[in-house]
Order: structure tokens, then sequence, then C-alpha cells
């Protein structure tokens, strides 16, 4: 069930890193983050590109509260999301790449399919 993962914080941190991370990775393409974090931020990576495939008022206003970067939700709306209009769901991959090395936590990486 996603958005159940505390991840060590508190609600207003925890909401702040997940904004953070979704908003980086529609800039950038991918990240590199643990496992736990990465299953959470493609959860609402996702939700968002879903609500971005209808172009209205009211989904552009529900991607900018969440997004928090103008241009980004713009990219979002203009090239991210009509790349996935056939597809249901799916649009992100984890791909694990072992232990970090200060603290041995399973590190992934996440990228818009």
């Amino acid at each position: 069930m996603p958005g159940t993962r505390k991840l060590g914080r508190a609600t207003a941190h925890r909401t702040a890193m997940l904004r953070a991370m979704v908003t980086f990775l529609f800039e950038n393409g991918k990240i590199e983050t643990t496992v736990t974090r990465a299953k959470e931020v493609s959860s609402m990576a996702e939700k968002m590109i879903t609500i971005a495939k209808e172009n209205t008022l009211h989904n552009k206003r529900m991607v900018m509260s969440f997004v928090t970067k103008e241009d980004v939700a713009h990219k979002l709306f203009t090239e991210i999301a009509p790349n996935y209009k056939d597809r249901n769901g799916g649009y992100t991959r984890i791909t694990k790449i072992g232990p970090r090395r200060g603290d041995a936590a399973e590190m992934a990486i996440i990228e818009l399919i």
C-alpha cells in the first residue's frame, strides 16, 4: 500500500523530501537513492503522471500543488505525460545496485521508462 512508509521522518519532513525527489526525477529522468525511498517516489511519480495525462486546469493545479518547480510541471504536461498516453501505469523502473559503502543501505536507481 503506497504512502505507508514513514522513512524515519516526521510527516512534514517526509512529504517535503518526497516532493523534492519527485520533482528531481521529472527534471533529470533518474535518481540514485535507497530502495524504500525509491518505492515511495515511484508511487507518487506514477500518480502525478496519471494526473498529467489529461490536460485540464484542475489537473494542472493538482500537479502544481505537489511538484515544487513550475517549469518541471510544464515539462510533465508537455513532454513526459504524452509519452505514456497509451500506457496504463508502470511509468518508472527501479533497479537495485547493491549496498551503499558507508552504512550498507540497499541502493537503487529509479528512472522513467
